[in-house]
């Protein structure tokens, strides 16, 4: 079966935002169709991984066609990387955050990302995220930069925070018993950021490793939606580094920024799920 990408709508042309809802909304339908092909285990995944990253570069190249892709499932080359940090307008995809959930069907907890980088003209700053969508494909949900999700008001009589289903998260732990927390397991990075924005939980707090594909597009619409996001120390998350990396997080509701920050200085960081 060859999957075919729908068309754009026009806005798409001139909008980033809706681009990159296109986008990962394209990428979310054939992982779903991917995923009726009767695969297992490392077979769907790495298919599923395949499959998204192709479709997602290649609707990049056709319709971004002079900006950068920094993508998790391509090795990037020495030319890639100069050409990357150069340039004015970065797309920083995870075609696949969250692929063990996705080869366990019917697992809805995985998602796909798509965000862009822009350069700032004014010289202050190095550059911004300054458009993102994740797809949770599963549900059937989208969440965007161009149409912030609005945060619900507070509704849990304890903090919630989000959690890896897969990791010890010996740090967390500690943290929620300080605060009098509830720790809510589950995959994906994504999904663990759109809960917070979904009010299914209140905070998302990792310090474990991750790479800039892993939150730039979660931490985007975390950010549109008027959620606090951090580094675990409480500077800046920065995207289009050098180095790709970036091991920790805070995303989470402005009222408990405070208390999760002055924890952290406090007791420091071992591990975090």
């Amino acid at each position: 079966m060859t999957f075919e990408a729908g068309t754009p709508p026009e806005a798409a042309a001139t909008d980033d935002h809706v681009l990159a809802t296109w986008l990962a909304e394209e990428a979310g339908r054939r992982l779903l169709e991917v995923r009726t092909q009767g695969l297992e285990g490392k077979e769907l995944k790495d298919a599923g991984d395949a499959a998204a990253h192709e479709l997602l570069v290649a609707l990049l190249a056709e319709h971004r066609p002079d900006d950068a892709v920094l993508s998790e499932e391509a090795a990037e080359k020495s030319a890639d990387k100069a050409h990357r940090l150069s340039a004015d307008a970065v797309w920083i995809v995870d075609p696949l955050d969250g692929t063990r959930e996705f080869s366990e069907p019917p697992r809805d907890d995985w998602a796909v990302h798509v965000a862009l980088w822009e350069r700032t003209p004014d010289g202050e700053h190095e550059g911004e995220l300054t458009a993102g969508a994740v797809a949770q494909p599963a549900l059937g949900e989208t969440f965007n930069t161009g149409q912030p999700p609005v945060v619900a008001p507070w509704t849990s009589e304890r903090p919630r925070i989000a959690v890896s289903r897969s990791r010890p998260p010996a740090f967390v732990q500690k943290l929620a018993q300080e605060i009098d927390a509830e720790l809510v397991p589950m995959g994906s990075a994504g999904v663990k950021v759109m809960s917070v924005v979904r009010d299914v939980t209140d905070a998302y707090v990792h310090a474990g490793g991750q790479f800039e594909w892993d939150s730039a597009a979660p931490v985007a619409v975390a950010q549109a939606a008027g959620l606090f996001t951090s580094r675990i120390d409480g500077s800046p998350l920065l995207y289009n580094q050098d180095d790709v990396y970036l091991p920790d997080l805070i995303v989470c509701r402005p009222e408990l920024a405070e208390q999760i920050l002055d924890f952290v200085e406090r007791h420091g960081v071992t591990s975090a799920g």
